[in-house]
């Protein structure tokens, strides 16, 4: 079950990187990196969602991929840093790990 979540965190690095494709490509190379970085990131979303509750893969998916995004913003593209968003990201990330935690695998999820 670990290699679930951990699959799911590199989905979230990828989905980062799409975002910030989206909003910053600007030849053919750069697009097709953020195309390549979007398939990756949902191969292994839909892959560790086959064994994990797919409500909480999605929500810790989108949290971290939110969270990633905007510190990225902040640090490489030059966004304000304002404290106000980063008490909110804290809240966000509070949040995906208190779902991991309570977040039990039935026998049917698990393949058994």
């Amino acid at each position: 079950m670990r290699q679930e979540w951990l699959l799911l965190v590199i989905a979230a690095v990828f989905e980062v990187g799409w975002v910030m494709g989206l909003k910053h490509s600007s030849n053919g190379m750069e697009w097709l990196l953020t195309i390549i970085a979007i398939i990756i990131s949902f191969s292994l979303l839909i892959r560790s969602g086959s064994k994990l509750p797919v409500g909480t893969a999605y929500a810790v998916f989108v949290g971290l991929g939110t969270a990633g995004t905007v510190l990225l913003d902040i640090i490489v593209f030059g966004e304000p840093f304002r404290w106000m968003v980063v008490l909110l990201i804290v809240v966000l990330l509070t949040g995906v790990l208190g779902l991991k935690m309570k977040t039990t695998v039935t026998d049917e999820e698990k393949g058994v």
